[in-house]
C-alpha cells in the first residue's frame, strides 16, 4: 500500500507522489511570535513532525522547512504595551517556541526562516504581480486583486468569491479597488518598523510572507504544504493566490491540522484558556504530553482536559513499561526488525496514528504474555517490533531524546540513589532482616518509587 494523505485543496485522500523521486519537500506554517507556545499552537509542530518520520523511514530525503513570523499587528502590540522594541518580543518567544518543539521530541527543521529576513523576496514577489496586473500600488500600500484571479479564488477553502466579506487587513478600505483584496504590502505608521520598497517604506502583509519563504527554500513548486486547520482561509487561500498569479504552481498537496479546544472553544490567548508548555510539563513528561498530541487521528478536533490527558499517560506507560520489562530479559535488541503490516498500513492511510497506537498496544499485549509465559523468543521478536513502531512516533523510551530526559533531568541520579536503596534491600534480606527490607521499601513507597520483585531481581518505576 502506498502513503496516501488527505488533500483539502481537492478534498479527497489521494496517492502521495513526490515531485522528485527520493526527496520530498515541504513547508509548514510556523508560529507567529507574539505570546510562549500553548499546546494549541505545538500540536502542529508534532503532528508534521511524525509525517516527516514516516517519510524519512520509507526511505525519502526530506526538506523540512518551518518559518517564523517574527512581525505582525500582535507583536507590534505587545511591544508597545511593554515598551520594549518588536524584536525583543519575537526572540524571547521564538526561543520559547523551540524549547517546546525540543522538549516534545520534534526534530530540527531543515530551515526555519524568519519572515524580517525576507523582505528582497517579498519585494521580488510583489514586482512579479504588479508586472502581470494582479497587484496595485495604492498610498504606500500594496494589494492583491483578487477578481484578477476571480476564476481560482476560494477553490481551497471551497468559497466563491461573491459570498467573501471584506479582507479587513487596513484600516482605509477606500485605497482598494475591491474591498475583498488583501494587503502585500502595508505603508508606514508612526511608531512601526519599516522596510525600504520602490513603494514606500514599510512593512510585509501576514500571507506574503510564507509565498516568499516557501519559494524561496523549496522551489516554486514543492510537494506538500502544512499548519493549522484555522489557516485555510484567508491565509492558506492568499499564499495560494499570490504564488500562483505569480507563475509559480506552489503547492502540491495541502495538509491541515484539526483545532485543540477546551470545553468546545478554539484555545487562544484572547480567551484566557491557553495551557502552556510549562504548565503542561507539570502534569506529565514530554513524552506523555508528545503521545497525547498525536494519538488523535491529525485532522480530527481534541477536546482538552486533564483527565484525557492522564488516560492518555498511563496509556503511553503501558507501553513504556513493557519495553522496560523486556529489556531486562532480552539485552540485544534487534535494530532492523521489520515494521508490522499492520502498522504501516495504518500510517499510509493519510496518517493514521490512532490506529497504528492499537497496533502498537496489541503487540505489546502479545509481548506482556509472552514475558509472563517465560518464551524468551517472542519477546526479543515483541520487544524489537515495539521500539522499532515507537522509534517511528517519536516515542521510543529507550531512545537517546527520552532516556536522557527524566524529571528536572536528574533520571540518572534518581537511578543510582535508588540502585544504592534497593541494594541495601537485598543485604536486608539476605540476612533475613525483612523488617528493615520492607522499612526501605515503605520509604521508597512513600517518595513515589514502586518497587517489583521479579524472578530477574527487583525493579522499579515511579508512581503515577
Amino acid at each position: 500500500m502506498s502513503l496516501n494523505l488527505y488533500d483539502t485543496s481537492t478534498r479527497t485522500v489521494r496517492e502521495f507522489v513526490p515531485i522528485e523521486p527520493g526527496r520530498v519537500s515541504i513547508y509548514l506554517c510556523g508560529a507567529t511570535v507574539q505570546a510562549p507556545p500553548h499546546i494549541g499552537h505545538i500540536r502542529s509542530g508534532v503532528n508534521f513532525d511524525v509525517l516527516r518520520r514516516w517519510l524519512t523511514r520509507q526511505g525519502y530525503d526530506v526538506t523540512f522547512c518551518r518559518n517564523v513570523t517574527d512581525l505582525d499587528d500582535k507583536i507590534i502590540r505587545v511591544a508597545a504595551d511593554e515598551g520594549v522594541p518588536w524584536f525583543v518580543v519575537a526572540e524571547r518567544n521564538q526561543r520559547a517556541f523551540t524549547w517546546a518543539y525540543d522538549q516534545l521530541g520534534c526534530l530540527p527543521p531543515t530551515v526555519e526562516p524568519r519572515a524580517m529576513g525576507h523582505v528582497p523576496e517579498m519585494t521580488e514577489l510583489m514586482h512579479r504581480l504588479i508586472d502581470k496586473g494582479h497587484a496595485y500600488a495604492s498610498g504606500g500600500d500594496v494589494y492583491f486583486d483578487v477578481r484578477s484571479y476571480a476564476d481560482h479564488y476560494g477553490k481551497l477553502s471551497n468559497q466563491k468569491l461573491e459570498n467573501m466579506l471584506a479582507a479587513g487587513d487596513t484600516d482605509i478600505d477606500s485605497a482598494k479597488r475591491d474591498p475583498r483584496d488583501f494587503a502585500l504590502w502595508k505603508g508606514e505608521k508612526p511608531g512601526e518598523p519599516t522596510w525600504p520598497t520602490p513603494w514606500g517604506r514599510g512593512r510585509p502583509g501576514w500571507h506574503l510572507e510564507c509565498s516568499a519563504m516557501a519559494t524561496k527554500y523549496l522551489g516554486g513548486t514543492f510537494d506538500i504544504h502544512g499548519g493549522g486547520v484555522d489557516l485555510i482561509f484567508p491565509h492558506h487561500e492568499n499564499e495560494i493566490a499570490q504564488s500562483q498569479a505569480a507563475g509559480d504552481g506552489f503547492a502540491r498537496y495541502w495538509m491541515h491540522n484539526g483545532m485543540l479546544q477546551l470545553g468546545g472553544t478554539k484555545m487562544s490567548k484572547s480567551l484566557g484558556n491557553s495551557l502552556l508548555i510549562p504548565e503542561m510539563l507539570r502534569k506529565v513528561r514530554p513524552v506523555e504530553l508528545r503521545y497525547y498530541l498525536i494519538a488523535a487521528h491529525y485532522r480530527s478536533s481534541i477536546d482538552y482536559s486533564d483527565e484525557s490527558l492522564q488516560e492518555s499517560a498511563a496509556g503511553y506507560r503501558r507501553l513504556e513499561g513493557f519495553v522496560s520489562r523486556a529489556a531486562e530479559v532480552i539485552h540485544d535488541v534487534d535494530a532492523t526488525a521489520p515494521l508490522p503490516q499492520a502498522f504501516v498500513d495504518a500510517l499510509n492511510d493519510d496518517l493514521n496514528v490512532s490506529q497504528a497506537l492499537a497496533v502498537i498496544h496489541e503487540v505489546v499485549r502479545e509481548g506482556n504474555v509472552a514475558l509472563a509465559q517465560g518464551n524468551k523468543e517472542q519477546v526479543a521478536r515483541h520487544l524489537a517490533e515495539t521500539q522499532t513502531m515507537l522509534g517511528v512516533l517519536g516515542l521510543d523510551p529507550r531512545s537517546e531524546q527520552w532516556r536522557n530526559t527524566g524529571d528536572s533531568g536528574l533520571r540518572e541520579v534518581v537511578d543510582a540513589l535508588i540502585a544504592v536503596a534497593l541494594e541495601q534491600r537485598q543485604a536486608a534480606r539476605a540476612r533475613k532482616d525483612y523488617a528493615a527490607a520492607d522499612a526501605i521499601r515503605d520509604q521508597l513507597a512513600a517518595a513515589g518509587v514502586v518497587v517489583e520483585d521479579t524472578p530477574q531481581g527487583p525493579r522499579w518505576e515511579l508512581a503515577r
